[in-house]
């Protein structure tokens, strides 16, 4: 039997059908979707709920084809809902048959590439946006130097590299200083060297302009690393929303916990508040009985020189980033796990080793469906 292995990258969560971040009594919101239906040739989005805090960036975070970019294309009025309501700034712009046109919304956009106007300089771009009477005024060089472009207005865009050129398409979508900003998948076009400085750009000038905005991605570390909120769709809907940290630490089903980072699943059971799994027993907040399924993400997964009194696991398989490395290790009874270690020392492959683990595991029941 093997652990099964999830692949994916992650806000404060309950287990309810639509959980969504509270923003507290009073606070206001920059948008409120409830109930959005949406179908092509199939449904799209069925029922979904959605929160953003006035400041707050949130990352929409879900597979291909879970309908984060139609939501995104309804928010903005390029598409139109079947069914539910969007606000944006408190004010109704989708639903009740009465939707707002796009250009009235005041809600600004950067695509996935930019699209950035070639013909125009990198200033007359940021100043499109713009009422006619404003374009020659100081609003474009600000927002050229809040994201770190300052005094390259009259460039080209051909003459900018991509990181250059998203950082314009944000300053352009915040030039009319809009109640939300929209972005969909504004990094993957860029090298991954890039991707990790500009993600850090965007967020930084987001926030220095009180921007509100939501990210849609598909990159769990783009999720976890850029944005206030993680809101995981599937299926059309949020099915948990939070801060990164509890996205991760504490997913709602099993489903989430696959998808957000990497993870080891095991077979195990529960009581008391005590998992026993291949792994040995571990503390679980969890709050089930009987057989579960025990997740454990790879840096939990603690290992050190053999020791007659722990678990024994023999090294497979080893991959060394220079920071860190993963060890595959095969359990007794036939089940093999991955640990995230420290990248020196490292056991030698075929060497015994002992493992445990650190901290507490989320555990869910076995062979339970997952909520959403």
């Amino acid at each position: 039997m093997s652990g099964r292995t999830g692949t994916g990258s992650a806000t404060t969560t309950s287990r309810r059908p639509h959980p969504q971040p509270d923003p507290g009594h009073g606070a206001e919101l920059a948008l409120r979707v409830r109930g959005v239906v949406k179908s092509f040739d199939a449904p799209v989005l069925t029922g979904l709920d959605l929160d953003v805090a006035t400041g707050s960036l949130v990352a929409l975070l879900g597979p291909s084809g879970c309908g984060k970019t139609t939501l995104l294309r309804v928010v903005a009025g390029f598409e139109h809902a079947e069914a539910g309501t969007v606000e944006v700034g408190g004010r109704l712009v989708e639903g009740e048959g009465r939707p707002v046109p796009a250009e009235r919304r005041r809600v600004g956009v950067v695509p996935q590439e930019g699209a950035l106007f070639p013909h125009l300089s990198v200033h007359d771009n940021v100043a499109f946006g713009l009422p006619r009477a404003e374009r020659a005024g100081h609003r474009p060089a600000e927002l050229l130097e809040l994201v770190g472009l300052a005094g390259l207005g009259a460039r080209m865009p051909h003459e900018l590299s991509g990181g250059q050129q998203q950082r314009v398409a944000l300053a352009r979508a915040l030039a009319p200083e809009p109640s939300l900003v929209l972005l969909d998948e504004p990094f993957s076009a860029l090298d991954a060297g890039l991707r990790a400085q500009v993600r850090a750009d965007v967020r930084a000038s987001l926030h220095a302009a009180g921007a509100s905005a939501v990210l849609v991605t598909h990159d769990q570390q783009e999720a976890l690393s850029t944005a206030d909120v993680v809101a995981v769709v599937r299926g059309g809907r949020v099915v948990q929303a939070g801060d990164p940290w509890t996205v991760y630490a504490q997913p709602t089903d099993l489903g989430v916990a696959t998808f957000v980072g990497e993870s080891v699943v095991l077979p195990g059971s529960a009581r008391s508040g005590v998992v026993t799994s291949a792994l040995g027993r571990h503390p679980t907040g969890s709050g089930v009985e009987g057989p579960v399924d025990v997740v454990v993400r790879p840096e939990q997964i603690e290992v050190s020189p053999a020791d007659p009194a722990s678990v024994p696991a023999v090294v497979t398989h080893r991959e060394f980033y220079g920071h860190d490395a993963l060890l595959r290790l095969a359990l007794p009874g036939g089940v093999s796990v991955t640990a995230r270690t420290p990248g020196h020392p490292l056991p030698d492959v075929g060497a015994t080793v002992a493992v445990g683990v650190r901290g507490a595991v989320v555990a869910f029941p076995a062979a339970g469906p997952a909520a959403g």
